[in-house]
């Protein structure tokens, strides 16, 4: 790009290692982490939600990283809360000259960002909500075709969670005027981790082995010990929900596997179906091989912007 970007994206399906990229280019470039994932900002969720910790700390260096850990896991957190502690997060960032690195997969989060959303000051509808739980998720997809969504937005129906918030602000849009911003320039340099389809499958289904043999069923034992409720512990979604239907007897523990499984290559196919959509509505995505070995890919990050930061 012509411009030293303000901003960096890492951005990529589940499994292929953007924290690792993200955090390498950080310590190279004297930069800092913002994560773009909906899950990591809850504490006691970390098997689950892949925070990796420990890829934050490169040689010497303690790579620092926001919105991880910042709110507790029976504490309501949505875009609006995400938008507004990334903007703070950034300036703070940009005001110690160093260079913001925004790294996650939840594409909703990246694109808000980028296109500066508003629509995230709409009030929750509890009686709605109760509703629409009943709803299959064929219904849900059903129900939200009956909404207009103004130009600049488009609803995320990845999960039955999204697909209710998505009809809780179609419902709200019905009767109300709300503001959309003006896509903002960040100066953002965009970079894809792409990996084949086949491989992909294989690094989520081995991590998926590895989480569940290494503590992840007993990670959420011990949020149900700590007074997490199920039905919160559902609503988190894929491990959270398939397991806590194992430790209710609904499921054995080969179905749970083969079901999360699924389940999980579901949502890496959503992820980049979201990242495409980005590409189609302007947004100019590198994309990077993710096989290539690390020093590679930041390198060829490195290189598209000098490395510095205004």
């Amino acid at each position: 790009m012509s411009e030293k970007p303000r901003l960096v994206v890492i951005l990529g399906p589940t499994a292929v290692g953007k924290t690792k990229v993200a955090t390498h280019l950080a310590a190279q470039v004297d930069g800092e982490i913002i994560s773009a994932d909906s899950r990591q900002v809850y504490r006691q969720l970390d098997i689950g939600t892949g925070k990796d910790l420990a890829d934050y700390v490169v040689g010497d260096l303690v790579i620092p990283h926001h919105l991880i850990n910042s709110c507790e896991p029976n504490e309501e957190y949505n875009l609006q809360h995400f938008q507004q502690d990334f903007d703070q997060a950034y300036l703070d960032i940009l005001s110690r000259s160093k260079l913001p690195i925004l790294c996650g997969g939840t594409g909703l989060y990246i694109q808000a960002v980028l296109e500066n959303y508003r629509l995230t000051s709409i009030p929750n509808n509890a009686p709605l909500r109760k509703e629409l739980s009943k709803y299959t998720n064929q219904e849900l997809k059903h129900k939200i075709s009956d909404y207009y969504f103004p130009d600049g937005f488009q609803p995320d129906i990845s999960s039955d969670k999204r697909l209710i918030r998505a009809i809780e602000i179609g419902e709200f849009l019905k009767t109300n005027a709300i503001e959309i911003g003006a896509r903002q320039d960040r100066k953002a340099l965009i970079i894809g981790l792409d990996i084949n389809r086949e491989l992909r499958r294989k690094l989520i289904t081995k991590r998926l082995e590895d989480r569940l043999n290494n503590g992840l069923i007993e990670e959420v034992q011990s949020l149900i010990a700590s007074g997490i409720t199920k039905d919160r512990l559902r609503y988190f979604g894929l491990e959270y929900k398939f397991i806590t239907d194992h430790l209710d007897g609904l499921i054995d523990r080969k179905t749970l596997f083969d079901r999360l499984n699924v389940a999980i290559h579901q949502f890496a196919k959503r992820q980049m179906t979201w990242f495409r959509k980005m590409e189609r509505q302007g947004h100019q995505i590198h994309w990077i091989d993710a096989q290539l070995p690390l020093d590679q890919k930041v390198a060829g990050i490195v290189d598209k912007f000098g490395g510095k930061v205004e």
